[in-house]
């Protein structure tokens, strides 16, 4: 695109179609030709093997018909670039309001601390100040949460000012002076000291309170506002306290962006960013919301979890914005505020961004907070749209992506913008347990949105493009995968065990389809992660976290949007902890795997993995007593199941050789391998 003619940003196609339909085709060959072998060589009624044949079968059907479906977000990436210069040069005098909101509901999972750095991230955005406005949801009515605000507006006076003049980046001043330094010599150092010593001050303040477990009388007596705590308050049951919400009465921004409290603005320019989009003179009246990545500053060298989540930000999004637009993610988002409203988009009609901002006297802000409180309480939206037509989607974990679907399925389109310096920077989970029971909250949520009337296929019909509603499916049929996923990590190696072959003779033609289409699926997935910017050891652990998820998380997941669907189960959000103690933390940054605890989770994952130990062993004495002919005809299966003895590594480890508290309990141990014992003397098959 040629950039005088003066658009605000710039999109370029991703590049390399021709190998794409080389790639889809010949996989697709290769997928074929498995289904054939598999449809033409089904053991006969009554023959041994005949039900893990056909398990296997279905398993490699549904692998198919999901790889189809991530075709979609590979097809026609896009990639946008804005250019901030121009935004001012025309539009500095007419910047819109916005309105930020950050949400937090438990001062103990996420600590004071952590949500007002976010607070005063957001709060030194390169935007005029008198257009920023910045609102606080505590849906755990912490008293703590509510102190530590009222320190860092302190603070702030201070910070903002100091951020703008050096151009701090981040603007988080915990992760600012954990990174950064200034010599002696420096003219700044003064400044940077001083600033320091603020920080550290209020800190200590916060984290005493919090230690003590009350607020003193002295601080209490400072601010008014603690008059509204009682004895009689809890997390669950609170009058609605408002100094910091409600936005529509108080500022009415036209824009607006939704940020969770423990991701910190990281760009100082984020803002502007997005209006970038918004306000171009083409197409700015298309977009409703703009996505940016969720990045992590926490995440290990190889990414022990698989938490960056990079193929999906490098990847499926780009992918998306292709075919009209990513998914709506519930954090670092961009919003019009019409949009979330439940306007519908129309050709026809140019949407200005203007928000008329009520004129606020200072004698009349108490009555002003006196009839917002209405507004803040649970009753309020009873008997209204809200929740349904209006505002976030209730009654789904995942409501951030089934409010994102609705507002496209309106006509809008959305944007992701991934720009050269991250735009926030969060937390990521740091041991295994929060990392499986964040994915089970997540595709519990997308599924049942699969399985409701707003399912891809049949709400997006005509209402956007068959390949977004692929997009959406990769991510709304995750738990489903654990079906397949455990089919064919349990199925094959019981059968070599018992000397059935499921797969064809490594000497055979029907093993070169098979053979091409694994070597080919890992050859590509290596490649994506290395080209943006992982290790070798992070595509490793990736995939084994990949496995991990399937068989723990998805699983769940599954189980669980099934029993909801038939009335039995209700879904509850899990908020993620975002601090652990001291020594998982040691083992983490070492990038050792936390397990720590009895679970049914991690008591499946044993399980696989002993039950993968224990027929290797015997698939090995089974080709050692016959030879070279039992090689060629369980090869494929030795090779599956060596695999996955290989990535369960961590888990043995953790199981006879750990002695930290990171270790897999023994009674885990010990009752997953009598699983295995009592399964190997039952005829399954």
């Amino acid at each position: 695109m040629d950039t005088t003619e003066g658009r605000l940003f710039e999109v370029k196609i991703g590049k390399g179609r021709a190998w794409k339909w080389l790639y889809a085709g010949s996989m697709l060959l290769g997928l074929l030709l498995i289904w054939v072998y598999r449809a033409s060589h089904v053991p006969e009624a009554g023959e041994k093997g005949r039900w893990a044949w056909t398990a296997v079968f279905a398993a490699e059907l549904w692998f198919g018909f999901y790889w189809f479906l991530t075709l979609s977000v590979r097809w026609n990436p896009i990639y946008r670039f804005t250019y901030k210069d121009r935004l001012s040069h025309r539009y500095e005098e007419k910047l819109p309001g916005v309105d930020i909101f950050i949400c937090t509901a438990d001062p103990i999972i996420e600590p004071p601390s952590i949500v007002i750095n976010t607070v005063l991230s957001v709060m030194a955005y390169d935007y005029p100040s008198e257009k920023l406005n910045v609102y606080l949801s505590d849906d755990g009515c912490s008293i703590f949460t509510f102190y530590a605000l009222l320190e860092a507006l302190q603070f702030a006076k201070s910070w903002i000012p100091f951020c703008k003049k050096f151009n701090i980046q981040p603007m988080s001043p915990s992760l600012f002076f954990s990174k950064s330094t200034v010599p002696v010599h420096d003219s700044s150092f003064s400044d940077w000291t001083t600033m320091e010593k603020l920080y550290k001050d209020m800190e200590s303040r916060i984290d005493a309170a919090m230690k003590l477990g009350d607020i003193s009388k002295e601080i209490k007596a400072k601010h008014e506002g603690f008059s509204e705590w009682s004895s009689n308050i809890s997390s669950k049951d609170h009058q609605a306290i408002v100094k910091l919400r409600v936005s529509e009465k108080i500022s009415n921004g036209p824009i607006i962006l939704t940020i969770d409290c423990d991701m910190y603005a990281n760009n100082a320019g984020s803002v502007r960013d997005a209006l970038c989009f918004f306000m171009d003179e083409k197409q700015g009246h298309e977009y409703a919301f703009v996505q940016f990545p969720q990045t992590y500053k926490n995440t290990t060298k190889n990414d022990l979890y698989a938490s960056s989540l990079k193929i999906i930000q490098k990847v499926d999004f780009p992918g998306l914005d292709g075919q009209g637009g990513p998914l709506y993610t519930g954090s670092c988002c961009f919003h019009r505020r019409d949009c979330l409203k439940g306007r519908k988009y129309s050709e026809l009609s140019n949407v200005e961004l203007k928000g008329e901002r009520p004129q606020i006297l200072e004698a009349s802000s108490r009555i002003l907070e006196e009839k917002t409180k209405d507004l803040a309480t649970c009753s309020y939206e009873e008997s209204t749209q809200w929740g349904k037509e209006i505002g976030l989607k209730y009654g789904c974990p995942v409501e951030d992506v089934i409010t994102g679907f609705v507002i496209q399925c309106r006509g809008w389109k959305s944007v992701y913008f991934c720009p050269k310096r991250e735009a926030f920077l969060g937390l990521a989970p740091t041991t295994l347990s929060q990392t499986l029971v964040q994915h089970k909250r997540w595709s519990e949520g997308d599924l049942q949105i699969f399985l409701s009337k707003y399912c891809p296929f049949l709400y997006g019909f005509r209402r956007t493009k068959l390949g977004l509603q692929m997009g959406y499916s990769i991510y709304c049929l995750w738990a489903v995968n654990s079906i397949p996923t455990i089919i064919y990590a349990v199925i094959p190696s019981i059968c070599l065990l018992n000397e059935i072959s499921l797969f064809p003779n490594v000497f055979s033609y029907w093993f070169i389809p098979f053979a091409y289409v694994i070597s080919l699926s890992y050859i590509v997935s290596l490649w994506e992660s290395l080209i943006h910017g992982e290790t070798l050891k992070a595509w490793w652990n990736e995939k084994r976290m990949w496995l991990y998820k399937r068989t723990t998380s998805y699983l769940f997941a599954f189980v669980d949007a099934i029993l909801k669907m038939l009335g039995i189960n209700e879904s509850a959000f899990v908020i993620t902890p975002k601090v652990v103690d001291e020594d998982t933390s040691k083992r983490y940054e070492k990038e050792i795997m936390e397990f720590g605890s009895t679970s049914l989770m991690f008591m499946i994952l044993s399980i696989v993995a002993m039950l993968n130990l224990f027929c290797l062993v015997g698939g090995i004495g089974v080709v050692i007593v016959d030879g070279a002919g039992a090689l060629g005809s369980l090869f494929m299966q030795l090779l599956l199941c060596g695999s996955l003895v290989l990535i369960n590594f961590p888990i043995f480890e953790a199981s006879f050789f750990r002695k930290d508290k990171g270790c897999i309990p023994i009674s885990t141990t010990l009752s997953s391998v009598a699983v295995v014992i009592i399964a190997y003397f039952i005829p399954v098959f």
